[in-house]
């Protein structure tokens, strides 16, 4: 499974656990649990998606 991948299942399982926060706001319930999973899912996207120093460092230099 390439990083893409990856990151693509965990911004849908995201985007599942904030359709099922809206449906518990709306009906006035508490979502504390689905907003630490939340949150871990954001920190898998930032976590995967950060490009290391040598690459920030020489992301401006064409691919040959």
């Amino acid at each position: 499974m390439t990083r893409q991948q990856y990151i693509n299942i965990i911004e849908r399982e995201l985007e599942k656990l904030n359709r099922k926060i809206d449906r518990k706001i709306l009906r006035g319930e508490t979502y504390f649990r689905e907003a630490g999973e939340h949150k871990m899912l954001l920190r898998k996207i930032r976590q995967h998606s950060r490009r290391n120093f040598i690459e920030r460092l020489f992301g401006f230099i064409p691919q040959f």
